[in-house]
């Protein structure tokens, strides 16, 4: 399989808030399942604080390594909000007031008869050189630059923002996946899933497990590329469940003829 297939990414989340615990983050998951189904593999999340100088160390090491990187939060009106200062310091250029940008905010806080006030013009500011991303919750865009995608920390506009910026990324081959339920606990397969994910090299083997009812179980998820590959790998998990059933039937048998 040509690696030109694989396209990575890495996502960025930005704010105090999020390492205080104060926001349970809800925006990881969602860009992960909707990375996935266009077939781009999200490698690597970080979080770090409102602090420029860690926010420009972070993202000058993830967009050097992934294909696209994501962020979300500090692009509000707030005083902490400085993830535009932070991406434009990285790529070493000024932080503007983007005119089409102040129109979008002027024109809605018009229709709204409410103040454009200072710290609202602030969401008007990026990176000079940057494309807008569309936000259609409240308006004020995000942006991008580079290979970087900056967008809300509030879940519904990061949503949103996401919708909008899928369609024009470079997309890899989907990654496939069949789930397998397993009535034996991890403790219980470990070492026999190990060997099977060591002879299917080409698929990712996972094991979840599961406590339902006083009893232990494991569900089994084979991710890969190729159907057959994952056709395969599956093949062999249903069948160490299988041989597990018949050796513990054969062993409770003699227990019970003892």
């Amino acid at each position: 399989m040509s690696t030109e297939t694989f396209i990575t990414a890495a996502m960025l989340a930005i704010g105090d808030e999020l390492l205080s615990g104060r926001t349970k983050d809800k925006n990881i998951g969602h860009l992960a399942d909707m990375l996935q189904l266009s077939g781009i593999d999200l490698k690597e999340v970080r979080i770090v604080a409102d602090d420029e100088d860690a926010i420009v160390e972070a993202l000058n090491a993830l967009r050097c390594k992934y294909d696209y990187v994501f962020t979300s939060g500090g692009i509000g009106p707030t005083h902490d909000d400085i993830t535009a200062d932070a991406v434009s310091k990285a790529f070493g250029v000024p932080c503007d007031y983007d005119a089409a940008a102040m129109t979008l905010l002027g024109d809605m806080y018009k229709r709204r008869e409410m103040d454009f006030t200072e710290a609202r013009k602030r969401m008007a500011r990026m990176p000079r050189g940057a494309a807008h991303i569309a936000n259609p919750v409240s308006t004020a865009p995000g942006f991008v630059i580079g290979n970087v995608y900056v967008m809300a920390g509030v879940p519904q506009v990061f949503q949103a923002m996401v919708d909008n910026v899928l369609p024009s990324l470079r997309t890899g081959q989907r990654m496939l996946s069949l789930a397998i339920a397993c009535p034996y606990a991890e403790g219980d397969i470990g070492t026999l899933l190990a060997a099977i994910q060591k002879t299917h090299p080409d698929t990712s083997i996972g094991s979840y497990p599961r406590y339902v009812g006083q009893k232990f179980s494991t569900e089994i998820v084979v991710r890969g590329r190729s159907q057959a590959a994952v056709d395969a790998a599956g093949a062999e998990v249903h069948a160490m469940i299988e041989n597990i059933r018949r050796t513990r039937e054969i062993d409770e048998n003699r227990s019970a003829e003892a």
